[in-house]
């Protein structure tokens, strides 16, 4: 079994650097702060994990603080210590030469998931549930931006914004607010070209990446990958027939455009085209 998932890390691994090779002429870039902003530092087992939000993150932060000895078990951590807790230290901030060091020696790891399924799964999360940020900051310039007639409520609150709406905002070059960590490109957030990633797991095969990683860096026995469900824990997780329902709403440009968004990280993580 070993076998097999060291073979399955060769070939991601390949992948991800033709198509750097072939797409991205940057590869000599400097390294700065800024590309290291979203990668966790865990120093006792000298892991960087890159964070990429709605692909299993919460549990790794968990796992993280678990090998960091700073819980006993990941089912002690709750959401908020895990995401405002502060507990686990970023690369961006060490100093110039603490981040070459540890990019140089320690194991760096990122782990993906099919980009439509990523974003529906955002989108719901974000959008479909009480939320005191982004209802407020995204959805009124979203709804004010793209919904005609919108109702007094819907422009003071910000709630109830529809996905296509969302995937309206997202495609439009000239956005009424910016950009955010949970729809982002992952090529964005974890700069793998520019950054050589040791392991390339997938939310797919969550259980067999998460363990087979520990088990490369040699964790204890006795900790496995957390299966819950972070949040809003009674509702289904998001799978390609949810993604389905939500892409079905859009227009075949729409649903197009879309892919072309996300075209680099369906390329470098080798997700085939829906």
């Amino acid at each position: 079994k070993w076998k097999s998932l060291y073979q399955i890390q060769g070939e991601r691994k390949r992948i991800m650097r033709e198509t750097c090779s072939k797409y991205k002429s940057n590869t000599r870039r400097i390294i700065t702060p800024y590309h290291v902003s979203r990668i966790f530092v865990e120093d006792k087992y000298r892991v960087l994990y890159c964070e990429v939000p709605k692909a299993g993150c919460s549990n790794w932060k968990r796992v993280l603080m678990v090998l960091n000895g700073l819980a006993s078990s990941t089912k002690d951590i709750q959401h908020n210590t895990v995401h405002y807790g502060n507990y686990l230290k970023r690369l961006d901030g060490f100093d110039h030469k603490g981040i070459y060091h540890r990019l140089n020696t320690y194991t760096k790891m990122l782990f993906v998931r099919e980009p439509f399924e990523k974003l529906v799964s955002a989108f719901r999360d974000k959008f479909e549930h009480p939320n005191n940020y982004y209802h407020p900051v995204f959805g009124k310039a979203i709804i004010s931006r793209y919904r005609v007639n919108a109702t007094k409520e819907a422009l003071r609150t910000g709630s109830g914004v529809k996905f296509k709406e969302f995937i309206q905002y997202l495609l439009d070059v000239h956005r009424p607010v910016g950009m955010d960590i949970h729809w982002d490109h992952v090529n964005r957030l974890c700069s793998p070209c520019l950054i050589d990633y040791d392991f390339v797991g997938k939310f797919e095969s969550m259980e067999d990446d998460a363990n087979f990683f520990l088990h490369l860096i040699g964790a204890p026995q006795n900790l496995t990958f957390p299966k819950f469900k972070d949040r809003h824990s009674n509702e289904e997780r998001t799978t390609t027939k949810i993604t389905q329902q939500y892409f079905a709403q859009l227009s075949p440009a729409q649903r197009q455009q879309s892919y072309d968004f996300y075209y680099m990280d369906y390329l470098m993580f080798n997700y085939s085209k829906p």
